[in-house]
């Protein structure tokens, strides 16, 4: 077999050449030359990643104090020397010189004043050119106290959100409307009073009662117990009047009921409109006759009414 020629020698070469060109370049790490970090309590996503370089210091600089030793590295012997500053403020990493481009190293950190969050992880990437010189890190520190009293007022949100919920659709398989009003009379559910001949109107009033009734439910039905009133209202004066809130005042004035109030729109000047009041609470609890008080959502406008009874409920 003969030799191969120079010409075919050169060939190979080249060959070999365009073969390693066509190769793709290593992978860039998904680093960043970041310049600041910011660390939550309640922060769930991933840790930050901080581009460093071989033999190059990257130093952390935190507003929070670090705890004595509170520093972990993982792997260990990764870092040619990793120091906490005196005042323990601050961090100096410096990865070895053989350090690879994408090789990761897990830093955690603990801050002294027991307040939340507690720590901080970030992933330390290596890179050939873009390590980060300085990094600031942005704590904000929140007492593990408020954030468990934070965590428990939402859980009692959502189990309440839950319990409305399953009521709401409880009482969906009722009808509505007036539908809703015939089927709570199929028995003599809900009981009504024609208030509006007994009441005791304040003179200083800012609206005219004309139309007064109550209603309430009698006991042992399937629906929770409650009572209310819908008034009739005219409104003489120059403003608007959309009702805020209501109380109720039994006969001693000594315990009295909130009332939440509901109106469909505002009751213009001189025009007539309704509003009703309730409460999840059996009449037979105050002791009535009793006294209503209303009054707007902006300025000084009540309305009292005395002498105000409902039926027995029973």
């Amino acid at each position: 077999m003969l030799p191969p020629s120079p010409g075919a020698l050169l060939a190979l070469a080249l060959l070999a050449g365009a073969a390693q060109a066509a190769e793709p370049p290593p992978p860039v790490p998904l680093c960043a030359a970041t310049s600041r970090i910011d660390v939550a309590a309640d922060s769930t996503g991933q840790a930050p990643e901080v581009c460093v370089s071989p033999n190059e210091t990257t130093t952390f600089a935190f507003d929070s104090r670090l705890a004595a030793g509170a520093v972990e590295v993982q792997p260990e012997g990764r870092l040619a020397d990793w120091t906490p500053g005196k005042e323990g403020l601050t961090l100096h990493v410096i990865p070895k010189g053989d350090f690879l481009p994408g090789e990761r190293v897990k830093v955690t950190v603990r801050f002294a004043d027991g307040a939340a969050p507690a720590g901080a992880t970030f992933w330390l990437v290596g890179h050939a050119a873009r390590g980060a010189r300085r990094v600031e890190v942005f704590r904000k520190p929140r007492p593990a106290d408020v954030l468990q009293k934070e965590k428990d007022e939402a859980q009692a949100e959502a189990r309440q959100c839950q319990e409305d919920k399953a009521r709401l659709l409880a009482e969906r398989k009722e009808p509505g409307g007036l539908m809703g009003a015939a089927w709570l009379e199929r028995e003599e559910e809900v009981e009504s009073r024609d208030i509006g001949r007994d009441l005791k109107h304040d003179p200083a009033n800012a609206l005219r009662t004309e139309k007064a009734r109550s209603y309430s439910q009698r006991q042992g039905v399937t629906l929770p117990g409650g009572m209310a009133v819908r008034l009739q209202l005219l409104n003489p004066g120059a403003e608007p009047w959309t009702a805020a809130g209501a109380v109720l005042k039994d006969a001693t004035g000594a315990e009295e009921v909130e009332l939440s109030a509901w109106q469909v729109s505002a009751i213009a000047p001189g025009a007539r409109g309704f509003v009703v009041m309730g409460a999840k609470r059996e009449p037979g609890q105050l002791a009535c006759p009793c006294t209503l008080k209303l009054w707007e959502a902006q300025g000084p406008r009540t309305v009292n009414l005395g002498n105000v009874t409902f039926p027995a409920g029973e």
